[in-house]
């Protein structure tokens, strides 16, 4: 370290390797030497890339992938277009809904028939309530699954509405 002194007190400063101006020129010439290297070596590479077609064929598969996504685009928005105008949907509901309504009727109207004949047969009476219970149990089955199928069913194809329309929107 090298002594620095003032008039009241002393400091020591860090010395520090010191370069030449010729080491300073020579780094610089280096410098530019890989520069130049380099920006040699970019140039082939480009014209490589260039002469070969390679950007061209990118360039041409990246737009017919737009293209691709684009009319998957419009083939879904037209569709679902299609279903909301022509109440499929709606139809479907309504017509799981009908078929729920049915089937209960028909679950009543055997308990129904089941009553009737207990009065007139009682010795067959025990057979035809189990074979009544059990018809009932699988019309509401059937029901309860008809309406989840059909809940399940709008659901997807709200979803699938709202995302063309957003795609469309945006």
């Amino acid at each position: 370290m090298t002594s620095i002194s003032s008039a009241d007190n002393s400091v020591e400063a860090p010395s520090t390797p010191t370069i030449n101006a010729q080491q300073v020129a020579q780094n610089i010439k280096d410098i530019a030497r890989r520069i130049r290297e380099e920006s040699a070596r970019m140039r082939e590479t480009v014209k490589v890339i260039r002469e070969s077609g390679a950007i061209e064929e990118l360039t041409d598969a990246v737009r017919e992938a737009t293209m691709a996504a684009r009319d998957t685009s419009r083939e879904i928005s037209e569709t679902a277009r299609e279903l909301k105008e022509r109440g499929v949907i709606r139809d479907t509901a309504t017509a799981v809904d009908e078929t729920a309504r049915t089937a209960i009727e028909t679950a009543q109207t055997v308990n129904a028939i089941s009553g009737e004949a207990r009065q007139a047969a009682p010795e067959t009476a025990a057979a035809i309530a189990k074979a009544s219970e059990t018809a009932k149990e699988r019309a509401r089955a059937a029901a309860e699954k008809t309406k989840e199928v059909a809940r399940q069913t709008s659901v997807k194809a709200k979803r699938r509405l709202k995302k063309g329309e957003k795609k469309w929107n945006t």
